[in-house]
């Protein structure tokens, strides 16, 4: 176990009382929370061994996998966007990444540093601890493939430093001992050439972009593909593109996208989600199951 900061220590980070989630999540949708944005890893640890130990805490990186609820958040939000950022190399073709470093950040650094299979973290929309928490992907390649050790912070503020063979990794799960958050991780990456890996993703952005809709407020992929199987053929099959619940659409550019066409309440996106869930099984006995994580109250609080 690693060292934890003095409880005596004065908390450094910024507080931000009923801040509307919708300011940070990638849907632009949510309600009020109370919002931590700790001053770095020392300071997070000396925060959350000062909450009480029934409150809930929830951490958001760059908000791009998570629907909240319009009745906001019960407990505490420690949003590390922008601050636990850093990228620091620790060894050769080693980097250790903090958990509010975004993944694309991640992906420029190894182009850079020419450290090859890195790439893939261009085409992640959110942050490291995200992409850690449910073994993001994207490219062919995924997160934990490049995982050397983990850095973890638990709700007494106690560190560890853990290895992927304290997790149960799959295909966009990953799971670990309890209550415990993902704080850093050390990724180890092989040999690649700066000026291949900058034309290679590149090239995979600009396919992206082709098929995907960028232009509108998304979660990126909201359904897992099934075995042997694409949640977007599915949906597309099922004739659900261009479905609309209030502001919010399925993409008629990707039936594996939902967006928010300017005015979309989280309750609209929630009730499109179930509803394509619902109409996808009905038509072919498959239950899809979402990957965005769905969290708060439908009831202001």
């Amino acid at each position: 176990m690693m060292a934890a900061a003095s409880h005596k220590d004065a908390l450094r980070g910024e507080f931000l009382d009923r801040n509307q989630m919708a300011r940070h999540t990638s849907w632009r949708v949510g309600g009020p929370a109370r919002i931590y944005r700790p001053a770095d890893v020392a300071d997070l640890c000396v925060f959350l061994a000062s909450l009480p130990a029934q409150e809930p805490v929830y951490f958001v990186g760059l908000g791009s996998n998570l629907l909240v609820r319009d009745g906001g958040i019960r407990g505490v939000v420690v949003l590390t966007n922008g601050t636990l950022g850093a990228i620091e190399q620790t060894g050769e073709r080693e980097l250790r990444v903090e958990a509010g470093a975004a993944c694309a950040k991640v992906a420029r650094r190894c182009i850079r540093e020419g450290f090859g299979g890195g790439e893939f973290l261009a085409g992640i929309p959110g942050s490291m601890g995200g992409a850690l928490a449910m073994n993001a992907g994207a490219f062919g390649g995924e997160t934990w493939e490049r995982v050397v050790s983990v850095e973890t912070v638990d709700r007494q503020g106690r560190l560890r430093r853990r290895s992927p063979d304290d997790y149960e990794i799959a295909y966009r799960t990953v799971r670990g001992p309890a209550d415990e958050w993902f704080v850093a991780a050390t990724l180890r990456f092989g040999v690649g050439d700066p000026d291949a890996m900058r034309e290679r993703v590149k090239d995979l952005l600009a396919r992206r972009a082709a098929t995907q809709p960028m232009g509108k407020p998304s979660c990126g992929s909201v359904f897992r593909n099934p075995p042997g199987e694409h949640a977007a053929r599915l949906i597309e099959a099922a004739g659900l593109k261009g479905l609309r619940e209030g502001g919010a659409m399925v993409s008629d550019k990707h039936a594996n996208f939902i967006i928010n066409t300017g005015d979309a309440t989280a309750a609209d996106i929630e009730n499109l989600i179930i509803r394509v869930r619902d109409t996808v099984e009905q038509r072919f006995g498959i239950c899809l199951q979402p990957e965005v994580r769905i969290v708060g109250e439908n009831v202001a609080l």
